[in-house]
């Protein structure tokens, strides 16, 4: 009865020490565990430092841009202004000593500046601020305002004839502008009203022509102009000149530009 007791013993205790083993092994993993845990933790608070000084230093640098945009934009409005202010002086100046019989010359203009040849050229080469109080604040003429914007837009809603040598509007060409313009889509009556006096304003700068695609399709209305108009409609050239002043029905221009009479609409 001894020995088998003594073997009982032997297992007992080797059960032990496997016992015991395994539960340094698992405390030994654990430590090593929660060892790397906070130093993913201390890794994890460091680069949240670091994004957070980096989030700083582009909002920094983002308010630093828009700082150094407004101050271009400044800039930018006073050089224009002053640009404009030396040459209605210079304009002024010129007109004041030159004979105003010999105005219609285009060559003894000031500064070599170019009559105008309608009263469309003439308007879309003047201050559109200026225009939009003569025609919109002034006397309510919106729609010899919008005519205006739009044949100045020409170079993103006209079509090009293919040989390059002038441009056109469609109806639809005209109702796609003035959304553009107005934010909206215009009433049928008002793409009818503007077309009307974009024509007018045109004069023989604005041909209307007519075309069919195909005999089973309904001609269409085309108001169409040579390049070197369309392109003339870009130049600024009245800027600084001081040659508009509202009132009521007329527009005189001092003899440096055709005097553009009858506006309505």
């Amino acid at each position: 009865m001894t020995a088998p007791s003594a073997s009982v013993s032997t297992r007992d205790s080797s059960s032990l020490d496997e016992t015991d083993g395994h539960t340094s092994d698992q405390a030994t993993l654990t430590k090593q565990l929660l060892a790397e845990c906070r130093q993913l933790r201390e890794t994890v608070e460091a680069q949240k430092q670091t994004i957070e000084k980096q989030q700083q230093t582009i909002t920094d640098q983002v308010s630093r841009i828009n700082t150094l945009e407004d101050r271009v934009d400044e800039l930018e409005a006073d050089s224009e202004k002053t640009r404009d202010i030396a040459r209605s002086a210079s304009a002024k100046a010129e007109q004041a000593i030159a004979d105003t019989d010999t105005q219609e010359d285009a060559e003894t203009l000031p500064q070599g500046v170019e009559p105008s040849s309608s009263p469309l050229d003439f308007f879309a080469n003047c201050r559109q601020s200026k225009i939009k109080e003569l025609f919109v604040e002034q006397s309510n003429r919106s729609n010899t305002y919008w005519a205006i914007c739009v044949a100045k837009r020409w170079p993103e809603f006209a079509q090009r004839r293919t040989d390059g040598s002038g441009i056109f509007f469609t109806r639809d060409h005209l109702e796609t502008a003035l959304t553009a313009h107005l934010g909206e889509s215009p009433h049928r009556q008002t793409i009818h009203r503007v077309w009307d006096q974009l024509q007018d304003l045109g004069g023989e700068d604005v041909r209307v022509k007519r075309r069919q695609v195909g005999r089973s399709q309904e001609p269409k209305e085309l108001l169409t102009m040579d390049m070197d108009t369309a392109e003339g409609l870009l130049d600024s050239r009245y800027l600084g000149l001081d040659l508009l002043e509202a009132t009521a029905g007329k527009t005189r221009t001092g003899g440096v530009t055709p005097v553009v009479t009858g506006v309505t609409g």
